[in-house]
């Protein structure tokens, strides 16, 4: 039977519960923070394009820098950082609605994005640590389920509320409930799974260049998918923000569902399968983005785009196969900036691009794919 649940023992463990508790909290922060930013931006803080553009570059020098964790836990614990971290997310999207305006806005998404990022770093470490390796994709998958619930509830929230309370007040909210859940974890006495003490500091190895490369070429092309794919059903398919809307209630309402059968796919067929069928599809979804003229096909592209996003924890996962027990903390951390390198060149390569054709960005990002698939070849875990 394709059972899918994290097993009895570990869902009654507290480090399950702790993670669980940090990642709806930290999902919900930033999917409040961004469903209302643009509306914030414009109506409240008077942003112009060129002021919104760096805001968003800003947003991601936190994941460029998540390299720095490895310093952190040298004082911090990893339990400790990760709700730490949290609660630093939950300062910024409280702040927001008091600081309307550009560097308000800017200090701001740093606090937040921060948070955010330094958080994602130590979960992945957390995870790869406290579960084994059959156990580990199940958690991944249920953690990532639980934030789509997070990203629907969210959703629903904004559009009820938004008519009745300022932005100032609903980001007040959001932010003091991340906040409160956060500052629970941290008193949260969680039971230490994990035998190996971690390496202190950076930690580069050529034994993981294959770690590094996948990692790299997931970042780019994911990228591409933030900054362009909704850009395009808005440009060039006039999409409303309505059926935007709807496409991302489907998108997570999808992953609410698929994410822990991804995880136990993994488990049962192995990383190099996983990420085999999710090169060779996006190789297709991305030529389908630069090629067809019709708005329903490109729209259905979108859905499963962010469905086979989700196939990149095997990345994580088969390091944890390959790698040294004691690298896994400052693995995951060189890990998350390698992934977030394209972030700082990928928005505004493929936005001059896209000004002599819009077809570019895609076609790269194919080809970005079709890379990826040669490489996850390379894979070798003894399961695979």
């Amino acid at each position: 039977m394709f059972k899918t649940k994290v097993p009895e023992p570990y869902r009654k463990t507290n480090i399950y519960l702790f993670l669980l508790i940090l990642t709806i909290a930290a999902t919900a922060g930033l999917q409040g923070w961004r469903t209302l930013y643009n509306n914030f931006a414009v109506e409240v803080a008077g942003l112009d394009g060129f002021q919104n553009g760096v805001v968003q570059s800003i947003r991601e020098i936190p994941g460029f820098l998540s390299l720095l964790v490895v310093y952190v836990l040298l004082i911090l614990k990893e339990r400790k950082l990760a709700a730490l971290s949290v609660i630093i997310m939950g300062l910024g999207v409280t702040l927001t609605g008091f600081l309307p305006s550009f560097y308000g806005i800017v200090f701001t998404t740093l606090l937040m994005s921060f948070g955010f990022h330094y958080y994602e770093a130590v979960n992945m470490s957390l995870v790869l640590q406290n579960f084994d390796t059959k156990t580990a994709p199940l958690v991944f998958g249920r953690l990532k389920s639980m934030g789509a619930v997070s990203n629907i509830a969210v959703g629903v929230a904004v559009f009820a509320f938004a008519g009745l309370l300022s932005y100032q007040s609903i980001y007040l909210v959001f932010g003091a409930l991340v906040i409160v859940a956060a500052v629970f974890c941290l008193v949260m006495k969680t039971e230490d799974n994990t035998s190996v003490e971690q390496n202190k500091g950076v930690v580069i190895r050529r034994k993981y260049w294959l770690y590094y490369l996948l990692t790299f070429l997931a970042g780019a092309r994911r990228q591409v998918f933030v900054a362009f794919a909704v850009f395009l059903l808005v440009k060039q398919f006039d999409y409303s923000v309505k059926t935007i809307a709807i496409l991302f209630l489907i998108n997570n309402t999808i992953n609410y569902f698929i994410s822990p059968l991804i995880g136990k796919a993994i488990v049962r067929f192995g990383e190099r399968k996983m990420l085999t069928l999710e090169y060779a599809s996006l190789i297709l979804i991305f030529l389908t983005y630069a090629f067809s003229t019709n708005a329903l096909v490109v729209g259905v592209m979108y859905v499963l785009d962010h469905v086979f996003f989700g196939f990149s924890m095997a990345i994580r996962t088969y390091f944890q196969k390959i790698g040294d027990p004691k690298d896994i903390a400052p693995s995951m951390a060189v890990g998350f900036t390698v992934n977030h390198i394209a972030a700082v060149v990928i928005p505004v390569l493929g936005g001059w691009l896209w000004l002599t054709d819009y077809k570019i960005p895609f076609i790269a990002a194919a080809v970005l794919s079709l890379f990826s698939l040669v490489s996850t070849q390379f894979i070798r875990t003894g399961r695979n």
